[in-house]
């Protein structure tokens, strides 16, 4: 059995609210326990791990390089009409800013997960 590693003051990002205060219980790669977390984080922390159980990128389904599925994503973006940017919940400051400008870019449209 793996050893149990606590991580105090875990900060959450996915519903946006950054909740800091959160105590993970972990036994390898895998969240077994949260203290402080609402229903969404702990599910959040829970089911997703460290483990990497894909390739960096895929094409149609095919293990591809970053490269390789940069420039096809580029040519989806290219060729589309009015693309859609959606979601950005779980990402940070950042990458929203990113987002955005690529939308503005390629004349696309922003919307989040509080739309529905």
């Amino acid at each position: 059995m793996p050893e149990l590693k606590i991580v105090k003051n875990a900060t959450c990002t996915f519903c946006g609210c950054v909740c800091d205060d959160i105590e993970l219980h972990a036994e390898g790669e895998r969240v077994v326990e949260t203290k402080r977390a609402c229903s969404l984080g702990e599910s959040w922390f829970k089911h997703h791990t460290a483990e990497r159980l894909y390739p960096d990128a895929l094409i149609d389904g095919k293990p591809a390089t970053v490269d390789d599925a940069v420039e096809v994503a580029a040519e989806y973006l290219y060729r589309a009409h009015m693309p859609l940017v959606y979601g950005l919940s779980n990402t940070t400051c950042e990458a929203q800013r990113e987002a955005v400008f690529l939308a503005e870019l390629i004349g696309g449209v922003i919307d989040s997960h509080t739309s529905l």
